[in-house]
């Protein structure tokens, strides 16, 4: 059998892909077991700087959940229970690196919701993107109902989430749901590109500056500012600090260890 989700590793870089373009990469059973287990490994990994998640194939980055895992519902008690204690998507929250969406086609209801799991979104031009859920007499549940609103606001939120309408590339730029658009032929360059720049800047100051934002949407403004000095009083004396100093006064790219 195929794998669901690959996991390669070069320059840095961990290129996670979801491998099921038969189904438009549709999250089921598998996917949801192999994906948390791939980004674990590449946060483990100590020659990693920076994850990629792309999704197999020409048509999709996701289409959602697999349908036809949905023939069959448990109890509501059995059901919420089961989800509640479903950390799959967790493992996006507990990485330190940075990880970037590389998104194409069909990006929808559950293929949305973890590329909102990840810290920057880049798309091609032929993206569309959606949350369809309510027009099937369900919503999200792997975190879109928080984590959108808190990326394109509440009134982008809600028109995407209750209207259910499919929104181009184009316009998810304009309300923030991604920061990056090229042609479709040039995404996996461009993914590559990024991916390389942040692999290549002090891995220890991409992560608590990682740590900081995502701490500051559930903090006080106060809390927040306190987190970002004690953060930053640890960078100070990090190698990679030092390095970066000497390399500007000797006019030289920096070399960062990750130390």
């Amino acid at each position: 059998m195929t794998e669901p989700v690959l996991l390669e590793l070069a320059d840095h870089i961990a290129w996670i892909t979801l491998n099921r373009p038969e189904a438009m990469n549709a999250l089921n059973g598998a996917v949801r077991e192999a994906l948390p287990r791939a980004i674990r490994a590449a946060e483990a990994d100590p020659g990693v700087r920076v994850l990629v998640l792309r999704g197999a194939g020409e048509r999709a980055f996701c289409a959602g959940a697999d349908i036809k895992e949905f023939v069959e519902v448990a109890s509501p008690p059995e059901y919420r229970q089961q989800r509640v204690h479903d950390s799959w998507i967790g493992a996006f929250d507990q990485a330190r690196k940075p990880i970037i969406a590389s998104i194409h086609g069909v990006c929808l209801g559950g293929g949305l919701e973890i590329s909102l799991a990840c810290d920057i979104r880049i798309a091609a031009d032929d993206a569309l993107i959606g949350l369809p859920e309510t027009g099937l007499g369900i919503m999200t549940g792997v975190g879109g109902s928080q984590r959108l609103p808190r990326v394109v606001g509440m009134g982008a939120a809600l028109d995407m989430m209750l209207t259910g309408e499919r929104i181009s590339a184009a316009r998810a730029r304009e309300i923030g749901l991604v920061t990056r658009v090229v042609p479709r032929a040039e995404l996996h360059a461009a993914t590559a590109a990024l991916a390389a720049h942040l692999a290549a800047r002090p891995p220890m100051a991409m992560a608590f500056a990682k740590e900081a934002v995502r701490g500051a949407m559930d903090l006080p403004l106060r809390e927040g500012m306190r987190l970002e000095v004690d953060l930053l009083t640890l960078l100070l004396n990090t190698e990679d600090r030092l390095e970066a100093a000497r390399a500007f006064r000797e006019k030289r790219p920096p070399n960062f260890s990750g130390r």
